[in-house]
């Protein structure tokens, strides 16, 4: 008999209530007890998911009704959600991004809501903020509250009979400060996986805080029963395989697991290699794909890496189909200049310098319109967003721009058939975009070895 699972939403009233902490340790605690515990992560957040891993020993995805739609949105849920307990990280405040908000993530996935909310300039008072959660949308329903950063047990006390005497929620614990849950941030969000080998230590220590003062069974009985698990897509077995290298390592560390099925799908094999660490690239490959990440806090050893990065200029000339998204497109720029000034050479295939700066350059959702046949199909809808403290010189006029962007930015630059730029895709809701990828390094990419 299939053992029943049940699911929750956390969520909070802003951003910096301790959503992440809080679900990493709850989830660590859950584990601890001998549970499954499957994360998704509301939005385009590549950070939150790689930390949910850590904890879980799964695979963690991005929901995001803004890039994918509702439909992708509840097949990606209902084929990975067979777990005792899915927590669905929210993002920012309940209500807040509109189309995309976590709000509208609940709705979608028909999932109660657990508030955390920042107790620690709080007293009675927290019940009316509760209660205005409560009331705002009846087709949220605000199943518990757990305070974060209480003062003290008298604190705690207070706040939860203030809940419990004017609001529906149940009071599920009060989380006391504590020095464990202030974790370094950086330009990009909280630290990867990558740089503190000491995380699982600390969430180790954050767990038996949420075991202590969460009550771990209430939580899980507030979730919703979980439905019936889909099958995955089939991958497609009537054409030859491609062969398509991903980048991997500490510097590209940014993709949607979600893109990755849909290239397998599509007839793609995933080849990793390291810009850092391999001297050659695979052998026989018909594509390159190099996603976003740190290239900035590697660009010393990213430089040093010559025969790799050269290779990667050459087979670019010789037109190897090669998808560079943000971090990228910064490799594949001539140099790298840091914030501080220091420049490291690149790959060169874009006669362009990529420079970091100390401020956000661009944030926000993004749709491009493919304007020209390339390795995406000419007149596609894709949907993405931009998150970056870097931007490039300009770039020349005889480098063609294959987007046109919502905003009027041309975008998308192509070599040959080296296609880069800022924007980091999502194929969930472009699954034709996907399949004219995999055809066309099929057709060009053994043209180029």
């Amino acid at each position: 008999m299939r053992k029943t699972g049940r699911g929750i939403v956390l969520a909070a009233p802003s951003s910096d209530s301790g959503k992440t902490l809080l679900s990493l340790g709850l989830g660590a605690a859950l584990v601890r007890n001998g549970l499954s515990v499957q994360y998704f992560k509301c939005g385009p957040d590549f950070i939150d998911p790689t930390l949910h891993r850590l904890v879980s020993g799964r695979v963690s995805r991005n929901l995001d009704l803004r890039m994918c739609g509702p439909s992708f949105v509840r097949q990606s849920y209902a084929q990975h959600c067979a777990a005792d307990f899915v927590i669905v990280e929210g993002v920012m405040g309940l209500f807040d991004g509109g189309e995309a908000s976590t709000a509208a993530l609940a709705r979608t996935l028909a999932l109660p809501v657990v508030l955390v909310v920042d107790a620690s300039s709080c007293a009675e008072s927290i019940a009316a903020l509760v209660h205005g959660f409560e009331s705002f949308d009846p087709q949220i329903t605000i199943a518990g509250v757990i305070f974060n950063r209480v003062g003290s047990d008298s604190h705690y006390r207070l706040l939860a009979q203030a809940v419990q005497e004017h609001c529906r929620a149940e009071v599920l614990g009060g989380v006391p400060r504590h020095d464990d849950f202030l974790v370094s941030g950086r330009h990009l969000g909280l630290h990867m996986d990558h740089d503190e080998p000491l995380y699982s230590e600390r969430i180790n220590r954050i767990a038996d805080v949420m075991a202590q003062h969460v009550d771990l069974a209430l939580l899980r009985e507030k979730g919703a029963v979980l439905p019936e698990t889909s099958r995955p897509a089939e991958v497609c077995k009537t054409a030859p395989c491609v062969r398509l290298g991903i980048a991997r390592d500490a510097a590209f560390c940014f993709y949607y697991e979600d893109n990755l099925d849909l290239l397998r799908a599509a007839g793609a094999e995933l080849i990793p290699f390291s810009p850092l660490a391999d001297s050659k690239l695979p052998d026989d490959l018909d594509g390159l794909y190099l996603g976003g990440g740190y290239p900035e806090l590697h660009a010393e050893a990213l430089a040093a890496n010559r025969s790799l990065r050269e290779e990667i200029g050459r087979r670019a000339k010789t037109g190897l189909p090669i998808h560079g998204e943000c971090g990228g497109f910064m490799y594949l720029c001539e140099a790298l200049v840091t914030a501080e000034g220091a420049e490291y050479p690149m790959a060169g295939v874009f006669p362009v310098k990529a420079r970091m700066h100390k401020r956000l350059v661009r944030l926000g959702y993004r749709t491009a319109t493919v304007t020209k046949n390339t390795l995406w199909p000419e007149g596609a809808s894709l949907f993405g967003h931009e998150f970056h403290y870097s931007e490039t010189d300009p770039m020349p006029d005889w480098v063609e721009r294959m987007y046109r962007l919502d905003d009027g930015r041309p975008e998308g630059f192509c070599l040959n058939n080296t296609l880069a730029g800022y924007m980091h895709l999502h194929l969930g809701a472009t699954p034709e975009a996907t399949s004219h990828l995999i055809d066309f390094c099929r057709r060009h990419g053994r043209e180029a070895q």
